[in-house]
């Protein structure tokens, strides 16, 4: 029987560490594959994170909203967003963030991402929203944009946007942040495994497949 790894990928949408951090898993899960072949699968779940709950619908400008919540120089910040697109193109991730780019509510992407999992799509969902926001500049609050990444994500459009007209899914998806963070999360990403090992921060592959090869070689919690 194979030792699966359950992987609770803790993250926001709007957060560029998160997509560094989800392609460096998924590189090395690729990398251990010829290693592990069928006696080890991991089943990856997205959990929901909000950086910025708070957002105004309009959203607000990368430069002012990085200068006002960390005290960031608008120089400090072109610095930053110049390195996160070199990791970012590491990884085989386009991250195309300009100076007027803007940061928005993701509670919305959140809803879609919790049906999406049921529906068995969630992995692809989670990229299409990424490439929405990173690489397209796509403003990832507006319904349009949603249903676009989910009829990229192979979903229904229709149902989505059923979904988006009402509250459906806001009352799971608040437990589920409050539960994260009661568990501790106070930063994405977090990825935690087998509800007992704590990988943080936007991790390059090697860090993650030696943590896994690590956490894979221990038996698994009964």
């Amino acid at each position: 029987m194979p030792r699966r790894l359950r992987i609770d990928f803790v993250s926001d949408i709007s957060c560029p560490w998160c997509i560094i951090g989800l392609r460096g898993l998924e590189i090395a899960l690729e990398r251990l594959k010829d290693e592990w072949g069928d006696t080890v699968e991991a089943d990856i779940h997205f959990q929901p994170f909000e950086l910025n709950p708070a957002m105004a619908p309009e959203g607000e400008n990368i430069v002012e909203h990085i200068g006002r919540k960390y005290g960031a120089t608008p120089e400090q910040s072109a610095a930053n967003r110049a390195n996160i697109r070199e990791r970012a193109a590491s990884v085989g991730f386009t991250m195309a963030m300009a100076d007027n780019a803007r940061i928005y509510n993701s509670f919305d992407a959140h809803r879609l991402l919790h049906w999406a999992e049921m529906e068995g799509r969630q992995a692809a969902l989670k990229h299409a929203l990424f490439d929405s926001y990173f690489t397209r500049g796509e403003d990832i609050s507006n319904h349009d944009v949603l249903v676009a990444a989910v009829s990229r994500a192979g979903l229904d459009a229709d149902e989505a946007r059923a979904i988006l007209s009402s509250d459906r899914y806001a009352t799971e998806v608040r437990e589920a942040e409050r539960l994260w963070q009661g568990r501790g999360i106070q930063s994405v990403p977090a990825i935690v495994i087998d509800n007992r090992y704590l990988i943080s921060g936007g991790q390059p592959p090697e860090s993650f497949e030696q943590a896994l090869r690590q956490i894979a070689a221990e038996p698994a919690a009964a």
